[in-house]
């Protein structure tokens, strides 16, 4: 078990340490077809809405009502269409790759620590996170894609990430918590190498 643990957390740190994270190459494809491949071409995208699954899933206890199990995956959706909207409105605002580079380094602390925050700041931290990555996913919108279609792909995609995080961090939570620990710890790495490099 130790050994396939190790294993899978220095595979996550190897691909966030590759010069590719960051690249969204442009896509033989348009519309929905694009939406979906968006999120997945690039690891800070995917880390960083792996983490928030991860980090809404420690905080749902019967104590904090569940309401952090949807709300954060929501909150970030949201606020994804929102920063997408604004990109394709007012293309000049600047440190954004630095910002999604801060959130994967951020969410991943976050899960690594099993952070609990007060309600209204975890959604707050939710909210700014998916506002700059919601702007990246505009920036980078193919000249030849549907803009809704295309959105509508990279939210599909979106959730489901969130749904993954949500699972394997409801799936370790009582007996294996260590290694939601552990992920969100090669999650922080990451955005701490990418960081570094943007």
């Amino acid at each position: 078990m130790r050994n396939a643990t190790a294993k899978f957390l220095l595979t996550v740190f190897l691909l966030g340490a590759s010069s590719g994270a960051f690249a969204h190459p442009s896509h033989n494809v348009s519309g929905f077809a694009a939406g979906i491949i968006h999120p997945l071409s690039g690891l800070d995208h995917l880390l960083a809405m792996v983490a928030v699954g991860l980090w809404a899933a420690q905080g749902n206890t019967k104590k904090r009502g569940g309401r952090k199990v949807w709300l954060l995956p929501a909150t970030f959706i949201t606020m994804l269409a929102v920063g997408a909207v604004i990109a394709m409105r007012w293309q000049t605002l600047p440190l954004i790759e630095s910002g999604i580079a801060a959130s994967v380094l951020a969410l991943g602390l976050l899960v690594a620590l099993s952070k609990q925050l007060p309600l209204i700041a975890s959604v707050a931290i939710t909210a700014l996170f998916g506002l700059l990555h919601g702007y990246a996913h505009g920036l980078e919108l193919p000249q030849s894609a549907a803009p809704a279609a295309y959105a509508l792909g990279f939210l599909v995609v979106t959730a489901s990430l969130h749904l993954s995080g949500v699972a394997m961090g409801v799936a370790t939570r009582k007996r294996y918590a260590i290694l939601s620990k552990l992920l969100g710890g090669a999650i922080a790495v990451s955005g701490a190498y990418l960081f570094a490099f943007t």
